[in-house]
């Protein structure tokens, strides 16, 4: 269940109604540099041919101020603010406040509604100009006419990566082939030639790196040191040759 909270309610009884108005961005801004309990303007109410005329006229201190507050401009704020009244309708409103302690009060029952418009002159579209000019982005696309060549130029892929996906690609393709079939390749790839980088038996077989390197070790020994070194050759019981070793020493039985 969510926590009770009581709310204040003696407002209603001394309100005799409150008025809803919306007013200008700059007119608040404005408002909030006013002196603590200092007057803002002064509203006066009256009737032209029999109808209701509301205006609110901003105190001149104020008006003298920048409107905007973040840079020193020479513009006055407008004074003079119409309101256009607006009819309640079927709407209850109310206004509550909060204390420092936390405290919920109901103010007042809305009454009126309003929106406070200024008079369109000199100073209100100064004003507008300014408010304009301050919300422009600070960074702007624009069509250059010719290259820029005295900074960096990006990359649109950097050669590392290039290599990286065409290895990557390639090795994609490499499908294992049945066991049999490799041990096919690689014997009659070692009937041409007797030595072979793996890179070679690679090229040769397309197969997966690790697959291949596995079948290869069954059959073949990789030499550490010599003329042939860092090659695969088959293992003794494979080959259909003799090796130089072995050729010496059957010269030698030979000779007398």
């Amino acid at each position: 269940m969510s926590e009770k909270t009581e709310v204040n309610l003696t407002g209603v009884k001394q309100s005799k109604g409150l008025w809803l108005v919306k007013v200008p961005k700059y007119l608040s801004q404005q408002w909030d540099k006013a002196a603590e309990k200092g007057d803002v303007g002064k509203i006066t109410i009256g009737k032209e041919k029999g109808k209701t005329e509301v205006c609110f006229s901003l105190s001149e201190d104020l008006a003298a101020l920048c409107a905007v507050g973040e840079k020193d401009a020479p513009v006055q704020v407008p004074r003079d603010h119409p309101f256009t009244m607006h009819p309640v309708g079927g709407q209850t409103m109310a206004v509550f406040s909060q204390s420092d302690t936390e405290r919920i009060s109901l103010e007042g029952m809305v009454v009126h509604r309003a929106e406070c418009r200024p008079v369109v002159s000199d100073s209100y579209m100064k004003v507008k100009r300014l408010q304009m000019e301050f919300a422009k982005p600070q960074r702007l696309s624009q069509q250059l006419d010719k290259a820029i060549t005295n900074v960096f130029k990006p990359v649109a892929n950097h050669d590392f990566n290039v290599e990286y996906e065409k290895k990557k690609k390639s090795e994609g393709k490499m499908v294992r082939a049945e066991r049999q079939v490799v041990l096919d390749m690689l014997f009659s790839a070692f009937e041409k030639h007797q030595y072979y980088s793996f890179k070679d038996l690679v090229d040769i077989t397309k197969q997966p790196v690790t697959y291949l390197k596995e079948i290869v070790r069954e059959i073949g020994t990789c030499n550490r040191k010599g003329a042939h070194k860092s090659t695969w050759e088959l293992k003794p019981e494979y080959r259909h040759y003799q090796s130089a070793e072995e050729e010496e020493e059957e010269e030698e039985r030979k000779s007398p």
